[in-house]
């Protein structure tokens, strides 16, 4: 098949990012297309160059780069600049020029220093996007805060909802957070691009971690500002409120079944061979199933549990929403998961075999863009440098100056 053409080809946005939740925002842009050069800091005493992520372990890819590196960062270039400077501020500006966003997740007090906001940017390039991924965005209290996903699931409820009744806290198994936090990052910058094209003028996007999480409570939230109610726990993390719609345990494991519509829990029902179970007073409708909820696990766990997951999987599989419950392995050597093209292998030079990831979860034109890895530390930086005009001497120059 042939390659085909990414929407976001011809975009170029500076990315002033570190670790996870900013990283991976530009990586869904860059796999769409975009160039995204990586501003990287030149090493100084006591601290590596460029993101810290390079040397997050423990799976190493030689000399400061690791596998947590590569994950978030295929497909872009690195310049080592170190911005602070004056000679650094004047070649940012450079870059600028020729830029179509400017991208960061600095703490919130940051971009105003950094001097990366709209207003500071606008004289060279009014059409510039300055897009801001913080903990607590740049105004108000906390702006200075330091954050992390973890705190913003503690904040927003999500630990006081997660696990089985009776239970600790508990968090999310990944940090969703900083993946939504990117996300949404990456829909805000890519929508405020399109108005810049259409209007002339840029802008400033904020997204902040607390607010993605807080805005991720959706109807729970809803319920509880309307009616007082509060979602609590509910045994083998079932629906707050649908009957069935959990964990029920078979003969080797457990299955997830999602009877969200009346027809799937009378599909549920005639293949599990208890058809007259749809018909039975308790558990009818709704909100019958959801009072009887106990009384409906003892019907249904002797019966599940005659049967292996897999037996299950065969009768329910395209008729009836269910899923078995796989460890992490399983997951990733999923035959559904290879079949979907859902494993990218990146050619890089610390792993002659190859150096694989999951794949972009977009398509374009049917087919999942493929990726180079992630840069080493600086390793545009001769190249994008040369294209706003410095020369090889001037390059070295400023190497010896530290400034790149």
């Amino acid at each position: 098949m042939a390659t085909p053409h990414l929407p976001l080809a011809g975009i170029r946005i500076l990315a002033i990012e570190q670790y996870g939740a900013g990283p991976y925002a530009t990586m869904h842009l860059a796999d769409l297309g975009a160039e995204v050069i990586k501003i990287e800091s030149p090493a100084r005493e006591g601290v590596s160059a460029g993101d810290m992520s390079r040397q997050s372990g423990p799976f190493f890819l030689g000399d400061n780069d690791s596998q947590f590196f590569q994950t978030f960062n295929r497909g872009k270039r690195s310049v080592s600049l170190e911005i602070r400077t004056p000679r650094g501020r004047e070649l940012l500006l450079k870059l600028v020029e020729k830029a179509d966003a400017v991208a960061n997740n600095l703490r919130g007090d940051q971009p105003a220093r950094l001097r990366v906001t709209y207003d500071d940017l606008k004289a060279v390039n009014p059409r510039i996007v300055c897009a801001h991924l913080s903990g607590y965005g740049r105004t108000g209290p906390r702006a200075s805060w330091p954050a992390y996903d973890y705190l913003a699931q503690a904040e927003s409820g999500y630990l006081d909802i997660t696990g089985e009744p009776g239970t600790p806290p508990s968090r999310m198994g990944l940090s969703m957070i900083d993946f939504m936090g990117g996300v949404t990052a990456a829909f805000a910058l890519s929508s405020a691009l399109l108005g810049a094209y259409r209007s002339g003028k840029g802008c400033d996007i904020d997204i902040s971690l607390y607010d993605v999480a807080v805005h991720q409570l959706t109807y729970p939230a809803t319920w509880y500002l309307n009616e007082g109610h509060v979602t609590d726990r509910k045994p083998r993390s079932g629906h707050p409120s649908v009957v069935p719609c959990e964990l029920i345990p078979t003969a080797d494991g457990w299955v997830f079944v999602m009877c969200i519509t009346a027809r799937f829990w009378t599909l549920l029902c005639e293949s599990i061979g208890q058809p007259a179970l749809a018909t039975d007073p308790r558990f009818k409708g709704f909100a019958e199933r959801r009072a009887n909820r106990q009384a409906l696990v003892d019907v249904l766990d002797p019966i599940f549990r005659t049967h292996t997951t897999a037996h299950w999987m065969g009768l329910f599989a395209g008729t009836v929403p269910a899923a078995p419950v796989l460890t992490l392995p399983q997951a990733l050597d999923n035959p559904y998961l290879a079949e979907t093209e859902g494993i990218l292998t990146l050619a890089h030079p610390a792993k002659p075999a190859g150096l694989r990831m999951i794949a972009s979860p977009i398509r374009v034109d049917g087919q999942r863009p493929g990726a180079a890895p992630g840069p080493a530390c600086g390793a545009d930086t001769e190249s994008v440098l040369g294209e706003i005009g410095l020369s090889a001497d001037e390059i070295a120059a400023l190497r010896g100056s530290g400034v790149c």
